[in-house]
């Protein structure tokens, strides 16, 4: 059946429910049921078909069909509506109060399910619940009808209809901070963070006093590692409320982000006397205490946090994310438990299978490990939507734009500094190593995988969603002097990380795409494309569930397109700059350690030092994944474990056969 036909058909079956035939309505159903193809025209049937069963009173049919409904989609967040309905004409109020608040965990627009807790609640005699119930209700209901609509559409996936909902009101209403602060939002989740940026920084100047918008851009900053920016914002809120937990974990994960780890930890622990039973603040704790290389303190604290919430997928994945630390049989039996439990939500199950699968690995049972990593894979790729498309395009604009011509015409353009070090490629590549390596010189410091470059290639795009690209076509029309604006930004920017040094490393990976912009804002800049034997990087990518940005990783096929793309990139950049980006091979490193330190150092302009050779016995902070590994020496147990799932990779090798 085509899309238009079933739209169709599910409307005629709407309209008999809301015509009150709801025996025909259930005989139409169950006959759509059995024709519905995938899952979600089941789920939209099983939905329509809960709500007919109910108001024809058949309860026990109603619940059998919404239990259907929650097995295909454990987040519909109105299938947990109905469920609440269900339980009441059961008579089962605690039953009805659980569904209640599981439909607005998920969908916080559901005006009509905070109602009815707030009822449950005062027969439950759970003031302070029905009191935060209440308060629901009385800023859903303060919304215009436009907005509403636009939020109810926002927690229910639809986006784009949600976007398109929220312009039409602002053109009318045009500095609406409530419908700014929304759009902001369903910019963030549809990823155009630019927009999302540029709204609340609006918002917050034309409503000084909105906590809500000013918090709510603290977030984005912090989403978006702009630390520095953040500071004065949740600093302005916590003036305001300095006991407010919210604003002071958001204070927590700056001073964190800022390098302040000491502080953030003092900050974390302050919350934890105020709200002890905050499971997520025992991860960013333990997140915290790893940065600083407090190894045993962290696991505590992970632990801790799915003592508090068994189903916490974060916390079984960030122990796994250690690298270093072998779950128990108990543990591990927990894991398999909770992610086979139907009702939990999806980041949840995602998280439980990627540490399932860590798990599964270091207990040697290769293929099951696989099938925990191949479905946390296919979770999140399914929830990103990444398109190899997309940066196929991008790889051909960077291309056709990025020409030895525009670097000869902009030969004496940008900041003259030579303090940055770019250490880039594909994340899972070694990098963090050769980021320990010569953050151990005493002329270098480490910083972390800054934002600031794929910030201005987003600015240097354009502002509006949808619209075509501008960057990098626009590169040649850009006045000279702006690139020594732009480089001089970049270095003014990423201070506020540097401890005093003269060169500095940024390492974020994805910066790869980017060596022309950074050639032409920062010319004296050294570059180093950190490489690694495509099968083990690429499966090694696959095994990892990033926070955030590495959306190519999530399918054995986009991850090996993916690396191809970034060698077609790194062969345009070696051919229109030569010598300006060092490849460091990661199996060099570790067959000829002495020999590739020094070849790094010598490219830096830097003297030999032996403290890059004994780089694990450097005491800093390490942020990302490989945090455990560097802090050890060399190893090379890592180069063939991708060959223990050989004969599950074959669409990976079939990328570079």
């Amino acid at each position: 059946m085509s899309e238009t036909q079933w739209l169709e058909q599910t409307q005629q079956l709407q309209q008999l429910i809301q015509q009150a035939k709801f025996s025909q309505a259930i005989e139409q159903a169950t006959t759509l049921l059995q024709q519905a193809d995938n899952t979600q025209r089941q789920a939209d049937i099983l939905y329509l078909l809960t709500v007919a069963e109910r108001y024809a009173n058949h309860a026990e049919n109603s619940l059998q069909c919404v239990e259907q409904l929650l097995a295909l989609n454990a987040v519909h967040a109105r299938g947990w509506q109905e469920k609440g309905y269900i339980y009441l004409k059961l008579q089962q109020p605690d039953n009805a109060a659980y569904a209640f608040e599981q439909a607005v965990k998920y969908n916080p627009a559901l005006i009509a399910s905070w109602k009815l807790l707030v009822e449950l609640y005062r027969h439950q005699n759970k003031t302070a619940d029905a009191q935060r119930a209440g308060y629901q209700i009385e800023f859903l209901s303060s919304l215009p009808q436009a907005l509403l609509a636009a939020r109810d559409l926002m927690y229910d996936g639809k986006l784009h209809k949600a976007d398109s909902l929220c312009r039409q009101y602002l053109q009318k209403y045009k500095h609406d901070i409530e419908g700014m602060c929304l759009l902001a939002e369903i910019g963030g989740r549809l990823r155009v963070f630019d927009d999302a940026e540029f709204l609340l920084e609006s918002c917050v100047e034309l409503a000084p006093d909105h906590q809500r918008a000013r918090s709510e851009y603290v977030g984005l900053l912090i989403r978006l590692s702009k630390f520095s920016v953040a500071q004065p914002h949740v600093d302005e809120l916590l003036k305001a409320q300095p006991d407010n937990p919210s604003f002071l974990i958001a204070k927590g994960s700056v001073e964190v982000g800022l390098g302040n780890i000491e502080a953030g930890i003092g900050i974390f622990r302050r919350v934890l006397t105020i709200q002890p039973d905050r499971a997520g603040v025992y991860v960013q704790l333990g997140h915290a205490y790893k940065a600083n290389g407090q190894r045993e303190q962290a696991i505590e604290a992970y632990q801790q946090a799915f003592k508090l919430n068994p189903s916490y997928g974060d916390a079984y994945w960030s122990l796994a994310n250690t690298k270093t630390y072998c779950f128990s049989d108990a543990e591990l039996q927990q894991i398999k438990q909770q992610e086979a439990q139907p009702d939990i939500a999806e980041d949840d199950r995602i998280h439980l299978c990627f540490a399932a699968g860590k798990a599964l690995e270091d207990a040697a049972d290769f293929d099951r490990s696989f099938e925990y990593y191949q479905r946390g894979n296919q979770l999140r790729h399914q929830q990103l939507g990444y398109q190899a498309d997309n940066t196929d395009k991008q790889v051909d604009e960077q291309i056709a734009h990025c020409s030895t011509e525009l670097f000869e015409q902009f030969a004496d353009a940008g900041h003259d500094d030579p303090a940055p070090i770019f250490i880039l490629g594909l994340p899972r590549a070694g990098s963090t190593l050769l980021e320990q390596i010569l953050a151990s010189h005493s002329m270098v410091d480490g910083t972390m995988e800054l934002h600031n470059i794929l910030g201005l290639a987003m600015r240097l795009r354009g502002r509006i969603a949808g619209d075509a690209p501008q960057y990098p076509a626009n590169l040649t029309e850009i006045d000279k002097s702006y690139f020594a604006r732009f480089g001089q930004q970049f270095i003014e920017q990423t201070q506020v990380y540097r401890q005093g040094a003269p060169f500095f490393i940024d390492k974020m990976p994805n910066n790869f795409m980017h060596i022309g912009l950074i050639k032409l804002i920062l010319p004296n800049a050294k570059v180093i494309d950190a490489r690694r034997e495509p099968m083990a990087c690429c499966f090694s990518g696959f095994k990892q569930l990033f926070g955030e940005g590495q959306d190519f990783s999530y399918s054995l096929h986009d991850i090996g397109r993916y690396y191809q793309s970034y060698l077609r990139m790194m062969e345009h950049w070696n051919k229109v700059l030569p010598g300006f980006v060092l490849k460091v091979q990661h199996e060099d490193v570790l067959d000829d350690l002495q020999g590739q330190v020094k070849r790094m150092l010598d490219f830096c302009g830097l003297p030999f030092e032996q403290s890059c050779v004994d780089f694990h016995k450097t005491k800093r902070q390490i942020k990302t994944p490989s945090s455990e590994q560097v802090r050890q020496p060399i190893f090379k147990s890592a180069q063939q474990q991708w060959k223990n799932y050989e004969i599950h990779l074959a669409e990976l090798k079939a990328c570079f056969s």
